[in-house]
């Protein structure tokens, strides 16, 4: 069986006080994780909500990660994040990646699974999505 991971990160400002979302499902489970900061940016917020669900699972998974947010989908599906890796962090323009840390803890939290990447629209009425979103926006008024 595959572990759903549905996430959403959101910011009032960039940078600003932000939020984050994520729903891990598994068959009839499901489980709903939250949080903020009070400084951040919007893909600080999507990339934290991937993170804080990979680490929720207590056993290697096969994990279909569904994302509005290209950023991070991009990223990982385009082999991106370990190419910045091999290259010590740098991008193709020998510039430094931002939100370096943030990779390297989804590279350690993303090991043990099997990942899979489905990018969608965001606020296109895709029920985990909006739920997620809803979350996210709410967490900001905590770190205001």
């Amino acid at each position: 069986m595959i572990v759903e991971l549905f996430t959403d990160g959101a910011c009032s400002g960039n940078p600003g006080p932000g939020g984050w979302c994520c729903i891990l499902r598994y068959g009839k489970y499901e489980k709903q994780l939250s949080g903020g900061s009070r400084e951040t940016t919007n893909n600080r917020m999507e990339l934290t909500a991937v993170i804080e669900g990979l680490r929720a699972l207590n056993r290697p998974c096969e994990v279909l990660i569904t994302t509005d947010s290209k950023y991070v989908a991009d990223s990982v599906s385009k082999g991106w994040v370990y190419n910045w890796q091999k290259k010590g962090w740098r991008k193709s323009d020998n510039k430094p990646v931002p939100n370096r840390e943030l990779w390297e803890a989804f590279l350690q939290a993303a090991a043990p699974h099997r990942l899979r990447f489905q990018w969608i629209k965001g606020h296109n009425g895709h029920a985990e999505n909006e739920r997620c979103d809803a979350e996210a926006v709410r967490m900001i008024a905590q770190y205001r």
